[in-house]
């Protein structure tokens, strides 16, 4: 359990940095408390999308993951935060990704802060 909450912890974290840094990466809301609500569940559902879709795409993926030497994965990621925009949207989250090139660029923001969080927050195996 701990471990879950420490990974949501980190995608919220990775997600206020690459809405923080990029324009196109919105986040809304009337107060402080609402917009850090509004990230814990969209690290919530980056975290579900993340755990369920991605393996999948990555298996699907998996000759153009090969031929890039891995460069492919920045295009899922970018899909992975498409598609947590999409969900939010759905779920009437003030949380928006505009266009794929911000995607991209978002995916990438994410995974780096994500993994430097990872490395700095305690994590029980």
């Amino acid at each position: 359990m701990k471990n879950f909450v420490v990974k949501t912890i980190a995608n919220a974290g990775a997600l206020a940095v690459a809405v923080w840094l990029l324009d196109k990466i919105t986040l809304t809301g009337d107060s402080t408390g609402k917009k850090a609500g509004t990230l814990i569940i969209v690290a919530l559902i980056f975290g579900l999308v993340n755990f369920l879709v991605k393996p999948i795409v990555k298996l699907l993926s998996l000759p153009l993951l090969i031929l890039t030497l891995g460069l492919f994965t920045l295009v899922v990621n970018a899909l992975m935060l498409m598609l947590t925009s999409w969900l939010a949207g759905k779920l009437d989250l003030s949380f928006h990704v505009e266009g794929f090139w911000t995607a991209v660029l978002g995916g990438l923001i994410v995974s780096i802060v994500s993994w430097a969080l990872h490395v700095v927050l305690p994590d029980e195996d």
